[in-house]
């Protein structure tokens, strides 16, 4: 991806987090980042990182987006729903299942 296209796209989603959840662009341009960096990062190996469920307490999770470590036997569905650009999808390693947060109670990621 293009460094030009690739801040273009951090921005706009700093931006979706100020317009719909009320956060400073501070904390959306930092919350932005650490989800730029996650998702880089599952692409090419698993990761641990941290993040707010919504019922408030701090989940631990392990995954992966890189698809030589996902199951075969295990889909991502036909396509036909529209994507959430606001949620994050990854395959938990430890359930063995794929998952999703919102992109916006990312804390951590342990790289």
């Amino acid at each position: 991806m293009k460094t030009k296209q690739f801040l273009s796209e951090l921005m706009s989603q700093a931006w979706q987090f100020v317009k719909r959840n009320g956060v400073s662009l501070s904390e959306a341009l930092k919350v932005s980042w650490r989800n730029a960096k996650l998702r880089i990062a599952m692409v090419i190996r698993i990761v641990r990182f941290y993040f707010q469920k919504v019922d408030g307490t701090i989940r631990e999770a392990y995954g992966t987006l890189n698809s030589c470590r996902i199951p075969a036997n295990s889909t991502t569905g036909n396509g036909t729903r529209k994507r959430n650009e606001s949620v994050q999808v990854y395959f938990d390693t430890e359930r063995q299942e794929w998952r999703s947060f919102k992109k916006l109670n990312l804390i951590r990621v342990m790289i």
